[in-house]
């Protein structure tokens, strides 16, 4: 059977990470220490003599400035894909996790609670999220069948993506981490998705934060 195989990398830190404040389709850029994580991962990829067939990003700005380094390695323009971007958390984001259950608890409780359902005023469920995220892999797999893809995205996303190749339900308890500019290896092997490998960091001298993207 073809594999195809995918490079997942979230996107580098931003200050709003930093603060443990709720991005998800608010605009930020990567703060220093992201776009030196930025240059890390790809310096890494690169010394490691990775080859890839093509390279896909969010549209949002701190996961195409993450993509750039790759780019200007490899000499590559990323395809940009919408559906690639983090879940869109409605009234919780701008909020900061520590502020969130006073200014909007029965969200907040909604939110830690795993509720596929529960849109946050404004945002996107759940299983809104999880069905965008696999379908534009879906569509990317089908378009590069058998190739290796590189694709910078979201924390929440990864982890959607980690969820689809491990079979782990999505309101089930986060399993793994996604640090900032960690890479992560799942595979679809013509019948299957599995998980390879995930949140390798090595290549961030310590620099990596956990994945608040949400």
């Amino acid at each position: 059977m073809t594999t195809t195989r995918f490079c997942l990398v979230r996107h580098g830190e931003t200050d709003w990470n930093a603060e443990r404040r709720l991005q998800g389709h608010t605009d930020i850029p990567l703060n220093a220490c992201g776009l030196a994580q930025a240059a890390q991962m790809a310096r890494a990829l690169k010394a490691s003599h990775f080859e890839f067939d093509v390279l896909y990003t969010s549209d949002l700005q701190r996961a195409k400035q993450t993509a750039k380094a790759i780019e200007s390695l490899y000499t590559v323009s990323a395809i940009t894909h919408s559906a690639l971007r983090e879940r869109h958390l409605g009234t919780l984001q701008g909020l900061t996790i520590s502020e969130a259950p006073d200014s909007e608890p029965e969200l907040w409780q909604a939110h830690i609670n795993r509720d596929i359902h529960e849109e946050l005023r404004g945002g996107e469920s759940i299983l809104q999220f999880a069905n965008r995220i696999k379908a534009a892999l879906e569509e990317i797999q089908e378009k590069h069948t058998g190739k290796t893809i590189l694709l910078v995205s979201h924390g929440g996303a990864l982890d959607m993506m980690y969820r689809m190749a491990s079979n782990q339900a999505l309101d089930a308890e986060k399993a793994v981490t996604v640090p900032n500019a960690s890479l992560n290896w799942i595979r679809w092997n013509g019948s299957n998705w599995k998980v390879e490998s995930w949140a390798d960091t090595s290549h961030l001298d310590g620099l990596a934060l956990d994945n608040l993207d949400l």
